[in-house]
């Protein structure tokens, strides 16, 4: 489990295709605190650290998280978004986020609006009933509120501070973001389903 607050930002520094994607990723991390098979979520993907070095962990990714994300897109050089997994005890700053992505949204308009950013996303369509007006999603692993919904398509605001220590300040029109709803609103949508 996570909560959707960043807390460094990583970058993909060697990527191999072996039977699995491998990837290197390089952090500021005390690798000496992270256990291999710790689970740490990169763009808001969880993954397994399977080798770790002293600025580095290493993780595999299956076809099946390269099919229902965007790191089919992933090219050495990337910057990540990175969290390790909560504790017991830590502090819950953004929302419970698993970081088992549902699907992929496209970023279709940014706009500066004072020191602040305004992205507009569209959601894959089903999905899109998830998402409300002052609820939840994560994006790139980031917990962030929905301004406004239209449709499939969603708004989101990014103040300076959110730009600086995330990925977030290098959005542009046409990307795709790993899209993880609220849990909550799936479990209420399922509840419905029986009513």
């Amino acid at each position: 489990m996570f909560t959707g607050i960043i807390t460094d930002i990583g970058k993909i520094i060697e990527l191999e295709q072996r039977g699995d994607l491998r990837a290197r990723i390089e952090t500021v991390y005390d690798m000496d605190t992270v256990d291999l098979g710790a689970s740490i979520a990169c763009d808001g993907c969880c993954l397994t650290v399977i080798h770790k070095g002293q600025n580095f962990f290493d993780v595999e990714i299956s076809a099946e998280s390269i099919s229902k994300t965007n790191i089919g897109a992933w090219v050495q050089g990337k910057r990540l978004n990175l969290e390790r997994a909560l504790k017991v005890g830590d502090e819950l700053g953004g929302h419970i986020v698993s970081g088992h992505v549902d699907g992929v949204a496209e970023v279709i308009e940014v706009r500066d609006e004072g020191d602040s950013t305004r992205v507009t996303l569209r959601a894959p369509e089903g999905l899109a009933k998830f998402i409300a007006p002052k609820g939840s999603v994560a994006l790139n692993g980031t917990s962030l509120t929905v301004n406004e919904v239209n449709g499939c398509d969603f708004g989101i605001n990014f103040i300076p501070h959110t730009k600086q220590v995330t990925t977030w300040g290098e959005v542009a029109v046409g990307q795709k973001i790993n899209l993880e709803i609220d849990t909550l609103a799936r479990y209420v949508a399922r509840l419905q389903e029986w009513s």
